[in-house]
Parts: C-alpha cells; sequence; structure tokens
C-alpha cells in the first residue's frame, strides 16, 4: 500500500516520563492498534537526541480519511487518553502529502 497522506507529531513529556510515553506510544503496533491497521504504512516513533522527554511520531496512512476513521475507533481512542496524562505541554502536528520515500526497521 502507498500512503497519501500523513503528519508528525512532537510531544513532550512531563519531565522523566519520556520513556513512558514511547512505551504508551509502542503500543499503538499491538493488533487491534492503529499502527496495526492495514491503512497506517508507516509508525515511526523516535526520541530527540537532546531532550528524552521530547518525542516524535511520524505516521503514514493510505488516506486522510482512513486515518480519521481509525483514530475514532475504540482503541486510538484509549491511547490518546492516556498520552494526555503524560503530556507537559500541547503537542504540536505537521500535516503532509507523502511524495515518495523508504523505510525499513
Amino acid at each position: 500500500m502507498i500512503a497519501t497522506y500523513g503528519f508528525n507529531a512532537t510531544l513532550t513529556a512531563r519531565s522523566g516520563m519520556g520513556d513512558r510515553l514511547i512505551d504508551l506510544l509502542l503500543t499503538g503496533l499491538d493488533e487491534g492498534s492503529p499502527g496495526a491497521s492495514e491503512h497506517c504504512v508507516v509508525y515511526l516513533v523516535s526520541r530527540s537526541a537532546s531532550d528524552s522527554d521530547v518525542v516524535h511520531i511520524t505516521e503514514g496512512w493510505t488516506s486522510e480519511e482512513d486515518h480519521h476513521r481509525v483514530f475514532a475507533g475504540e482503541a486510538a481512542q484509549a491511547i490518546v487518553a492516556r498520552i494526555d496524562g503524560l503530556l507537559a505541554k500541547d503537542s504540536t502536528y505537521t500535516d503532509y502529502v507523502p511524495v515518495r520515500g523508504k523505510a525499513a526497521f
């Protein structure tokens, strides 16, 4: 499948909570979670090299509609609710239209 919609998000955890935030975001790859959906073709969780409480997530989806539909589901909303309790401030998001690339993990 090809990604036609994606975004980058930067999340800042409360002091010392970066590892917990990363662990929680990685549950998004579990069976039944958003990142395990056939419509999610990129799900990359990264940490800032200079601040362990700053976490970046990059997602690529088959379409914006698929992303919104999957994230309206119960599994995604449960993760989002747990994330909110770990954050020090509002997250920043940048939507994009993937053009071409490569991912191997």
